[in-house]
């Protein structure tokens, strides 16, 4: 490598360690000529695919339009980023190992959903909808179906279950309306 401040072409590594998760490799030089010493970072340098999307048109892989997409499911829900980093590397380095110079958004869109599944339930009912445009509630309910047909069964490992929200028993003359007010069967009209 050469030297940054008099271009010398010799210089000698002084250190050597990983940084960015083990991404990296930060080498602390030194110049065998003017003795200034610089920071260097090698890395591997991979060609991610290009990305065909559906209307047929290409565009460079984007790792950021990635994580933004499955933040964006994610919003107000109790996963921790260090799980959502995990998700994403996955991803990622399933979309790596393809091997293709090609792969379809709706493949990665896949690969997305699957990670989602497994992280939070509601973040993957809500990319869905956006992924598989749901048109109508109908579509919501068709996917919480199949979300709740592929569980596992109760006490059979994976992930545990959302707890349900407590709900108070009404005497059978006291109904909930749907606008949340209480109507009394004394006070309905007779059909």
């Amino acid at each position: 490598m050469h030297c940054p401040f008099c271009g010398h072409v010799e210089t000698k590594v002084t250190d050597s360690r990983l940084a960015g998760e083990g991404r990296q490799i930060r080498r602390r030089r030194e110049c065998l000529k003017c003795g200034e010493r610089f920071t260097t970072f090698e890395a591997a340098e991979l060609v991610m695919p290009m990305v065909v999307k559906g209307d047929r048109g290409r565009e460079a892989f984007d790792e950021a339009k990635l994580r933004a997409g499955m933040e964006k499911a994610l919003e107000k829900r109790p996963v921790p980023r260090a799980q959502i980093d995990e998700a994403l590397s996955r991803v990622v380095h399933k979309v790596r190992t393809l091997g293709d110079r090609e792969v379809s958004s709706r493949a990665i869109g896949e690969l997305v959903m699957e990670e989602l599944r497994h992280l939070d339930e509601v973040a993957y009912v809500r990319f869905a909808s956006v992924y598989r445009q749901f048109e109508d509630v109908e579509a919501f309910h068709e996917e919480i179906r199949r979300l709740r047909s592929a569980r596992p069964p109760a006490g059979g490992g994976g992930q545990p279950r959302a707890r349900k929200r407590a709900t108070t028993a009404l005497p059978s003359d006291r109904l909930p309306s749907a606008f949340g007010t209480t109507v009394s069967k004394a006070s309905e009209p007779r059909r």
